[in-house]
């Protein structure tokens, strides 16, 4: 079996895995949960066995205590009569249109369905259920990583059935589908986003004719919701190495139909004699960079609660390129305010993948927006004028501002790279100290706008907003301290040079 190999940088390390000994295995399996399971299936006279995820994680060493149970007969009557076994302790819940229960017992959760076949129309995901053999079920399953079943009856217990050989393309950390992967996309699309989400996740590869059936199925994602997508995005995501799945997303067709933005950086425009970089292969870089950072914990001036969305914030950071890349004469290729071309995109890509529209978008949007200023300070002398604006803009976000743009740092001048890193860490040290000394009192200016309202007699206004900004600026700029009386000293000649009379002072 031939696999679809990601290009060097993305492939880590794969090779053939250990698997879990038979022993390991029946230690998992040697639970009162498991026997009582199959204890009452045999006295329905019915078949029952564990399957899909937890099965394959077993053999991942991810164990879980989300166990999914396949009965060949009704799951439901199955799942009663455990809840009847376990007593008062056991909670069941019966889904009577999905032909479903759950039982939970302590911090154990049992999933139970009765065996079924699926068949689905062109223009839905939602299939066409009938009672079906474990056979039937298995082949409805997505991989063959997740059609393995062990047999939980008494006299075939911990029974390994293995119709795809799951085991071999575990072992060899492969995806594929146990059916023709044309019919099993085009069945159900979602699939080919599990597809990638799962090989991100195990760090496997996809299998070739697997993929190939992506590319080739690609436009069918367009019948799935953005919901779903959005969630299997995530997952991606939150990956140890993200990029993995962005990669498989753009070079098998999704990307354009999913994020057309980010997929449109992958090229590179040559013209005498100088190209620019690929920016979306920068942008994998600055993500992995991102994730490499978070994990390592590096100068935690603030703590983020926006792990997630600090890694979508890399994934758009460039994506306003596109529309502002331009050929001058002379310079060459450059890419002016692209950070706010971005951030204005940064809403319409949220709206349209269904993400949160709230802090959350912001915060990516504020990211995308500033992930410039710090380079542009390291750029040149780091003062402390600069500081206090860059911390004023990010507040709490300072840190993860910071972050985001060493992970910018992909240059392979190593001398140029070094002088960028020293001169953020540079930006950081002042970014503590201002922390130190209270940062919020230090920068917002002790005369409000209410009280500059007050002692003119004014409405809200543009004439407040001026004089604010004066204020704010002289504090920012360190021209006086953030005190009352030069403040005021300060607002009084701005004032006057406005035409705001004295004689309205309060």
């Amino acid at each position: 079996m031939s696999t679809f190999a990601l290009p060097f940088y993305q492939c880590r390390g794969h090779k053939r895995m250990k698997l879990y000994s038979d022993q390991a295995l029946a230690k998992i399996l040697d639970k009162d949960i498991f026997h009582l399971i199959g204890h009452v299936a045999d006295e329905m006279g019915v078949e029952c066995y564990v399957v899909g995820g937890f099965v394959r994680d077993i053999f991942l060493e991810r164990p879980s205590n989300d166990i999914d149970v396949v009965v060949v007969g009704s799951g439901i009557e199955v799942a009663a009569a455990l809840k009847k076994q376990l007593g008062k302790k056991a909670h069941l819940s019966v889904f009577k249109n999905f032909g479903t229960a759950q039982v939970k017992f302590h911090d154990t959760e049992v999933e139970f369905v009765g065996a079924r076949k699926e068949s689905y129309s062109h223009d839905s995901r939602k299939p066409i259920v009938e009672n079906g053999t474990l056979e039937d079920d298995q082949n409805r399953r997505d991989f063959t990583i997740n059609a393995m079943a062990i047999c939980l009856n008494e006299k075939r217990f911990g029974e390994l059935v293995d119709p795809f050989d799951g085991i071999a393309d575990l072992e060899d950390g492969i995806i594929a589908t146990p059916l023709d992967p044309e019919i099993t996309f085009s069945d159900d699309p979602l699939r080919m986003m599990r597809c990638i989400r799962f090989a991100t996740q195990l760090n496997f590869q996809i299998e070739e004719d697997t993929f190939d059936a992506l590319s080739r199925m690609a436009d069918r994602i367009k019948i799935v919701s953005g919901e779903r997508i959005e969630v299997e995005l995530n997952k991606i995501m939150m990956s140890q190495h993200p990029s993995i799945g962005f990669e498989y997303l753009q070079r098998s067709g999704l990307l354009q139909i999913i994020l057309p933005e980010l997929a449109a950086l992958d090229i590179v425009e040559k013209r005498d004699g100088r190209a620019h970089k690929n920016n979306f292969h920068h942008t994998l870089e600055v993500l992995e960079n991102v994730v490499e950072a978070q994990q390592n914990s590096q100068f935690p001036i603030f703590n983020s609660q926006f792990s997630l969305w600090l890694r979508w914030a890399a994934l758009l950071h460039d994506i306003g390129k596109t529309k502002s890349k331009r050929w001058e004469s002379g310079i060459g290729w450059t890419f002016h305010n692209h950070n706010l071309i971005g951030a204005k995109q940064v809403p319409g890509i949220f709206r349209r993948l269904k993400l949160p529209m709230g802090t959350e978008m912001k915060y990516v949007q504020k990211m995308v927006d500033l992930h410039m200023r710090p380079q542009v300070i390291a750029d040149s002398e780091v003062t402390d004028s600069a500081v206090r604006r860059l911390l004023n803009d990010a507040g709490d976000d300072i840190d993860d501002l910071m972050t985001l743009c060493e992970a910018d740092i992909t240059s392979k001048n190593e001398v140029k790279k070094k002088m960028f890193l020293e001169n953020f860490r540079m930006v950081r040290e002042k970014l503590a100290d201002l922390k130190e000394k209270d940062y919020k009192r230090l920068l917002q200016p002790v005369i409000d706008g209410n009280e500059i309202m007050e002692m003119f007699h004014l409405q809200p206004s543009r004439e407040v907003g001026v004089l604010k900004q004066y204020l704010k600026d002289a504090v920012l700029d360190n021209q006086v301290e953030n005190e009352r009386e030069p403040l005021m000293q300060l607002l009084l000649k701005k004032a006057a040079q406005m035409g705001l009379e004295t004689n309205k002072i309060c």
